[in-house]
């Protein structure tokens, strides 16, 4: 109560010396008339009618002595390797090149290039040969550290009013790096994907710039996904299967078609296994629902709540791969559907040991426990096709 009066006080004693009385006129009541009177750190509403009158006193506060809850840095005992790899728990920086591959979020990579190995497993065409290797190392420098990080950079930057709320530490919120200078590391990680994209298709001997295309639309995708006025994250179910079939079904494409044809049944699986991406997705969204409520985006925990949303992710996540693995079986391929299915119960057991009992608190050890067996499964996915 007394805060409340302290505001109000506030407002209304704004710009009054020690001594002053003002007036104002309540616009409900013409005959009602508020003075407020400020004297040695206090304040006094006067509330005066016809007949009436009600003395109201509040111990005053200085709202330029007040700090904001929110740190203004990173919590103690920061980590610096969490620093380098772009999670929470990161150590503050001033060295810029540190602050640069933050931003990328390294620890985002792994999965993109290991959707170029799934690729090119699946293309059937893949020999251990110097140039093949070299060929697939440099898809995987564009999907992960090129593109992957243009992409975080870009969601970063337009993220900058909701970490402002969520983590104010963080690199872009802080001013830990200027401006212009996250413009220009979005350009170069852009520029350097698109172009190593091309190389991959001359070096291949592509008649049409497959890689080029994908690389193109993923950089696309990414940039509407991040940006107003699409802004894709703004809804929980479309932002987060774009994002699912970016981490997916782009970078196995690109494998695949770098070692060899893209073919319909390989784009209508990897799509399908992107809504278990959706639910990966979704793991993310859950420490930033304070954020995304104030600033009216409508991620899945905002949208249905913690306990709802929590049960979408594993469900899309669970069902995906068991569809995966019935479509194996139905398609003549029962060790692969067999070995799918070993990989999808230890995810289910961190699931309930992680995941659903606190997805704020155990996110980082569910992801570090279950995902490896997802992208074992995807890998498994990708040498039944194959054949």
């Amino acid at each position: 109560m007394t805060s409340i009066l302290n505001t109000v006080s506030s407002i209304h004693s704004s710009r009054v010396t020690s001594v002053d009385r003002v007036g104002v006129l309540s616009l409900r009541n013409p005959d009602f008339v508020e003075f407020t009177r400020r004297r040695s750190g206090f304040s006094t509403l006067i509330f005066e009618s016809p007949g009436r009158r009600c003395v109201v006193r509040a111990a005053e506060t200085d709202t330029d002595k007040v700090k904001s809850q929110a740190p203004d840095k990173a919590p103690a005992g920061g980590s610096s390797i969490n620093q380098l790899l772009g999670i929470k728990g990161a150590s503050q920086e001033t060295n810029k090149w540190k602050i640069r591959l933050q931003l990328t979020k390294p620890v985002t990579w792994p999965p993109l290039v290991w959707g170029v190995v799934c690729g090119a497993a699946a293309s059937g065409n893949f020999h251990w040969t110097p140039e093949d290797v070299a060929k697939s190392i440099l898809c995987m420098m564009m999907s992960g550290p090129c593109l992957t990080g243009y992409t975080q950079t870009i969601n970063d930057w337009y993220d900058r009013d909701i970490d402002a709320i969520n983590e104010p530490y963080r690199p872009i919120p802080s001013g830990a790096i200027s401006e212009q200078e996250v413009i220009t590391q979005v350009w170069v990680l852009l520029l350097g994907g698109l172009g190593i994209a091309g190389i991959l298709d001359v070096w291949a001997g592509h008649t049409t710039p497959t890689v080029f295309y994908l690389a193109l639309g993923g950089s696309l995708l990414s940039y509407i996904y991040s940006a107003p006025p699409l802004k894709l994250k703004q809804n929980g179910w479309v932002g987060n299967f774009a994002l699912g079939a970016s981490y997916i079904s782009l970078p196995w494409w690109a494998g695949q078609a770098l070692f060899g044809t893209l073919t319909p049944d390989v784009v209508v699986l990897t799509l399908l296994y992107s809504i278990a991406g959706l639910g990966i997705a979704i793991v993310n969204d859950f420490k930033s629902v304070e954020g995304d409520r104030a600033l009216g985006l409508q991620s899945l925990p905002v949208a249905f709540g913690t306990e709802t949303a929590k049960w979408i992710c594993v469900g899309a996540i669970d069902v995906t791969q068991l569809s995966v693995a019935g479509y194996l079986l139905a398609s003549g391929k029962p060790y692969y559907a067999l070995a799918l299915v070993a990989l999808i119960i230890p995810q289910i057991v961190f699931q309930f040991k992680y995941f659903l009992k606190d997805p704020v608190k155990y996110d980082v050890k569910y992801q570090a426990s279950a995902q490896p067996f997802l992208v074992l499964g995807i890998f498994v996915t990708a040498l039944a096709s194959q054949h």
